[in-house]
């Protein structure tokens, strides 16, 4: 058998069955009224690239547990793009049939072609009105490859580039679409994807692993389709009178105990003994449990219990919120509204009803909070300025002495301002993340060892700061303060630090660093034991980076020779200010020397003629 062989087909029957009893446990408890029905347009990269970024095949099984999770009456498509874009499954209603045709797609799904233009996808599945948001999940390795017919390269890949993040993701919000990103490789362009998602209210994830495609997929789905959930603490939920059903999805290791889910009247059940009304799936990485008409009181998980695990409950309370943003920004309060309805009307009865909102990180733990106050039949507040930056969820959660509810949304954190350094130019070029921060108003200025450094506006949303002649060899940390006048008021914004030549050998005060993108980083305080180390423990030795740059020599002058003087002027600039070059050029002259003097002095040896031996 060839392609990704019996092993991979069976990891991919794994997560289709996963899918599939996600749906059981899902499209009952998402299938709550809404005036607007969404479409979810999935869009699939089977461009070369995703040969080498997805070897797994992740995008496949994506597809299968996305169509799973799909509720019953949603509208849905199918979009596949390489150099050219197909529509294998066209957008229509979600039901038994379109499943059928969405779980025959493989095939097409690995039908690779050579070439990326994620510009043209996008354009394609965001065509055609819907009664409700687009929302575009786009699968990809993230890089753009344009086909050379289409001119020189690589400067139509980096049009095509500028024209998503600069014009057609705007283009895309104000249509009403949402571009959801999940990229397969840390080597995608996660910049690209984070952008699109940033721009157009989606979410943006790096999914390399089952567990991480799954988590992607929920936040996504719980992102679309919210859903009520209830408190799990360690194992323990509350059941009110009002819930018709709850759903709980515990996922585990393969080799944890079997799970017991113990009732309030001490009535222990377990996957093998259940009764027939209880539908109880186990399975090696999670167990789905569906109880309807369950008692009130407190019920206990018996076992390991994941940090994934939630209990969805269907009854006539709903926990409603206004329009939650899928990007915060570091610096700034999160305003949130919410309240409680009854069977689509008012919620009466809440005189002791609490509603607080939470941030909390990947690992659940919570990095603010605010209490929630009552409002006109709703309740308001402000979450206090996310301190740190990175992939985290909003929790919501209604509590009263008769029933509580939650909901969880996925966010990503991002600074307000991002800063990167370009040696070759001598200075720092930051931009605007946060869409209401302009040349107008606000100022950035850093300081470098005790030295202030003014940044300059070199258009609408961009900010130079140049650089004062720096040793490459000598990390130093770059610390940036912007003012900023938004709304009428006039705050200081303390910007993630920036290292300067963070390979350079010595590090100075480095105790707190940048970290990367937000793809690939968690809510993690820079400051503690996480912390980057300082590069003279991680970095290799100088000697050994010259010569491995050294060996890299014939193939780096055999590329250059193919690109004439262009190559080589581009090296100049890029490396002249580098003392390896220096030091390659110097080694280089030294061995001229000693070659030409060896052979001028074989020149002037005398001949001798040896006889020949008898």
């Amino acid at each position: 058998m060839s392609g990704y062989g019996k092993e991979r087909i069976g990891w991919l029957s794994r997560m289709l069955a996963v899918g599939m009893v996600l749906w059981l446990w899902a499209g009952p408890l998402w299938a709550q009224p809404h005036e607007e029905r969404p479409d979810v347009r999935v869009v699939v990269d089977v461009s070369g690239s995703m040969r080498d970024n997805d070897p797994d095949r992740l995008a496949v099984s994506a597809l299968d547990l996305l169509v799973a999770l799909l509720p019953s009456g949603a509208r849905a498509g199918v979009w596949t793009f390489g150099e050219t874009v197909d529509n294998p499954l066209p957008l229509g209603e979600v039901d038994a049939a379109w499943r059928e045709q969405a779980l025959a797609l493989p095939p097409a799904l690995r039908a690779y072609q050579q070439y990326t233009d994620i510009e043209a996808a996008l354009n394609a599945a965001s065509r055609g009105e819907a009664n409700g948001w687009r929302h575009l999940v786009l699968l990809t390795d993230g890089m753009i490859d344009l086909s050379p017919g289409r001119g020189p390269k690589p400067d139509i890949d980096r049009a095509s580039r500028r024209r998503l993040v600069e014009e057609r993701a705007e283009e895309l919000a104000e249509q009403g679409v949402a571009v959801h990103a999940i990229a397969f490789s840390s080597e995608a362009d996660l910049a690209l994807v984070e952008r699109l998602a940033q721009s157009t209210g989606g979410l943006a994830a790096l999914a390399e692993s089952p567990e991480g495609l799954l988590g992607a997929f929920l936040d996504i789905v719980e992102r679309i389709f919210p859903a009520d959930q209830v408190p799990l603490d360690e194992g323990r939920f509350v059941i009110d009178d009002g819930v018709e059903t709850f759903s709980a999805l515990i996922f585990h290791e393969p080799d944890d105990e079997p799970l017991t889910l113990i009732a309030p009247d001490g009535m222990r059940y377990r996957a093998e003994d259940a009764p027939d009304d209880i539908r109880w799936q186990a399975g090696s990485r999670f167990d789905l449990i569906r109880v309807p008409d369950p008692q009130a009181g407190e019920w206990r998980l018996d076992g390991a219990v994941g940090e994934e695990s939630r209990i969805n409950v269907a009854s006539p309370l709903h926990l409603r919120t206004a329009d939650l943003p899928t990007t915060l920004y570091r610096g700034f309060d999160v305003p949130v509204e919410a309240w409680i309805t009854h069977d689509g009307g008012p919620f009466e009865g809440g005189e002791d009803l609490a509603l607080s909102v939470t941030l909390q990180d990947a690992q659940g733990e919570v990095q603010s909070r605010v209490v929630l106050e009552p409002e006109a039949g709703r309740y308001r507040g402000r979450l206090p300025a996310p301190a740190l930056t990175g992939n985290a969820r909003l929790v919501i959660r209604a509590e009263s002495e008769a029933f509580q509810r939650q909901r969880a949304q996925a966010v990503n954190v991002l600074p307000a301002i991002g800063a990167i350094h370009r040696p070759q130019a001598g200075r720092v070029v930051l931009a605007a993340e946060h869409p209401g921060l302009n040349r107008d108003n606000t100022e950035i200025h850093g300081e470098l060892q005790g030295e202030r450094l003014e940044a300059e506006a070199v258009g609408e949303t961009r900010w130079h700061l140049a650089l004062p002649d720096l040793d490459p060899s000598l990390s130093l940390p770059l610390l940036l303060e912007a003012t900023v006048e938004l709304d009428g008021e006039r705050q200081t914004l303390s910007l993630p630090r920036l290292v300067l030549h963070p390979d350079g050998r010595l590090g100075i005060e480095l105790a707190d660093v940048a970290g990367p993108t937000l793809a690939t980083e968690t809510l993690a305080d820079p400051r503690g034991s996480d912390a980057v180390p300082p590069p003279e423990v991680g970095a290799e030795p100088a000697a050994d980076r010259f010569v491995a740059w050294v060996n890299r020599l014939p193939e780096a002058a055999r590329a250059l020779w193919r690109a004439g003087w262009p190559g080589l002027e581009r090296l100049w600039h890029e490396h002249r200010r580098d003392p390896r070059l220096w030091g390659a050029l110097a080694a280089l002259l030294l061995l001229l020397l000693v070659i030409r003097l060896i052979r001028r002095r074989q020149a002037r040896r005398p001949l001798r003629r040896e006889e020949p031996h008898v």
